[in-house]
């Protein structure tokens, strides 16, 4: 290390005390951490591109400084689709400083490394008071059964009203209106269940109708459209 000359001329003074860095919670203890295997942790958080087109919802399992489970969810962006299967093989077995200073393939996805990394390192994560934190694969648990990621997607004009493309269950096949053209309920198709019948052996046509479902008034209503034609 090399000093300045003023500083070389210089007396020494003492320092006070060292009172080490602020504590965080981390997996159901408190930890001072002063390096990057200090650190453990899991949690979610978004990311976004530069022109805004898409997002990346990244989790992230972090266990002694080191990533050992990530998910990567996107929407948006054709093109980030790609990136994320790159981006799920870069980022395990990194620690969680080298994959901040990793080409993630995608600015959303990049985006979202700073910020799991930001709250990762002052404690806040999902396990923060979890003793032992969370096992490896508990970023599976937010995709429920299918594995498939939760998507809602709705589209609206003000010439012609809402239409509900895709929720939580699935795939909207007709909406359901009332006597007012106002919206009452709609059918589904969870393409999870249906994938996974249609492995298990049934035919499409059958595994099409076991995983059909419907939400709200949908029974009896006047009127049904599909809302990607109608």
């Amino acid at each position: 290390m090399i000093y300045s000359a003023e500083v070389q001329n210089m007396c020494s003074v003492a320092k006070g005390a060292y009172h080490g860095p602020a504590p965080i919670p981390e997996e159901g203890k408190w930890v001072q951490a002063k390096e990057i295997k200090d650190i453990s942790g899991f949690t979610h958080g978004i990311g976004w591109c530069a022109p805004q087109q898409g997002a990346c919802k990244l989790t992230l399992n972090v266990k002694e400084g080191v990533i050992e489970e990530a998910l990567v969810e996107t929407i948006g962006c054709s093109g980030m689709t790609h990136s994320a299967a790159m981006a799920a093989e870069i980022l395990i077995g990194k620690t969680i400083l080298e994959a901040l200073n990793t080409d993630l393939v995608c600015d959303a996805i990049n985006t979202a490394m700073r910020e799991l990394f930001l709250q990762i390192v002052y404690g806040r994560s999902q396990s923060a008071f979890s003793e032992g934190g969370l096992v490896v694969g508990a970023s599976l648990e937010d995709l429920g059964k299918g594995l498939r990621s939760q998507v809602g997607t709705m589209f609206a004009t003000r010439a012609k009203g809402p239409r509900y493309l895709e929720m939580a269950e699935g795939y909207v096949t007709r909406v359901a209106l009332d006597n007012d053209n106002l919206i009452i309920g709609y059918e589904f198709v969870n393409l999870g269940k249906m994938m996974d019948f249609m492995k298990k052996g049934d035919d499409a046509n059958t595994a099409y109708k076991k995983a059909m479902g419907h939400y709200g008034r949908f029974d009896n209503a006047p009127k049904y459209i599909d809302p990607r034609h109608e």
